[in-house]
């Protein structure tokens, strides 16, 4: 059974995110439990734009990849391949959809900018428009690259992005490139990258950080928003939110205070793209009947309160 502030997520949280963004400007992470859905069913809410298929948790330092995608499948025993038709339907609606590198847990680090070059080829090779015999999520090129880097050190992360974009460049294709810093700026692990590289995407994690999350209010928020928006002027930037208050220990926002209070403090600046959600797996509060009512309720129905009997 869905906690009431589940239920309060189902029933408000993501309609207003439609509301405020369009529907054009959410992103969310994907891929860490296997009752959060499909990638498709995911991307045929029409409520995203933006996933991260989540996570590498094993790359660079001589290391074999490790991809980590919790219940969904098995990558060593090829049956990850079949990912391929929902990477295909999710970019045929326009959603992006990007493989996120790193975590909370795993084991990565990127030793010198040689290994970069190595790593980088090998995303390309095996995610991105390159081509190799053994691609974990089958003949499907993902568009981007995510770097959710939550350990070890920030050494040559900015060489990992810059050998990215020169592969795309040399390729005459368009590598797009996100990342997932922690609100206290600058981040300690991704800064460096950040500064060497833009990015076109960056979703700032404002949770687990009672410094500058919505545990110091909305003031503490906009002030850290402004430094993050004024710093990474030629990136588009994100606000990330937990899902559900179980989705991390500090940052929850309540649906009305994030509609009412903050958006409208942040949402002026120039290079605000939207909302960022970790993750599916909180989104759909463990009932997906429920999250069926709150897709309706974002593409059909004017009001989260509206008594069309569509929007029950």
């Amino acid at each position: 059974m869905a906690s009431p502030s589940h239920l309060l997520l189902i029933v408000f949280l993501l309609p207003a995110l439609a509301g405020f963004s369009n529907a054009d400007n959410i992103a969310i992470y994907w891929g860490q439990n296997g009752n959060e859905g499909s990638l498709a069913d995911t991307c045929n809410t029409g409520l995203y734009s933006y996933v991260m298929i989540s996570f590498l948790t094993t790359f660079g330092n001589g290391q074999t990849p490790v991809l980590n995608l919790a219940g969904h499948c098995d990558p060593p025993s090829g049956t990850c391949t079949g990912l391929t038709a929902d990477i295909n339907q999710c970019q045929s609606q326009g959603i992006r959809v990007l493989l996120s590198l790193g975590g909370a847990s795993g084991s990565y680090s990127i030793s010198s900018s040689d290994d970069a070059t190595s790593v980088a080829r090998y995303l390309w090779h095996n995610y991105l428009g390159g081509s190799s015999s053994s691609r974990p999520l089958g003949d499907a090129a993902l568009d981007g690259i995510d770097f959710d880097i939550a350990q070890g050190t920030s050494d040559n992360y900015g060489y990992l992005a810059q050998s990215l974009l020169d592969l795309g460049s040399q390729a005459g294709t368009k590598v797009y490139l996100s990342a997932a810093p922690q609100c206290p700026f600058p981040d300690q692990l991704l800064g460096p990258a950040l500064r060497a590289v833009t990015f076109d995407y960056v979703w700032v994690q404002f949770y687990n950080n009672p410094s500058c999350d919505y545990s110091s209010g909305v003031s503490g928020v906009a002030g850290a928003w402004r430094t993050w928006t004024s710093s990474l002027q030629s990136s588009t930037v994100f606000l990330g939110v937990p899902a559900s208050t179980d989705a991390a220990g500090s940052g929850y926002i309540p649906p009305r205070d994030l509609t009412s209070q903050v958006l409208p403090a942040i949402q002026q600046t120039a290079n605000y793209g939207g909302i960022m959600l970790w993750s599916r797996k909180f989104a759909i509060a463990g009932n997906s009947r429920e999250f069926k009512a709150c897709e309706l309720l974002s593409s059909k129905c004017d009001s989260p309160y509206q008594k069309n009997p569509e929007c029950l």
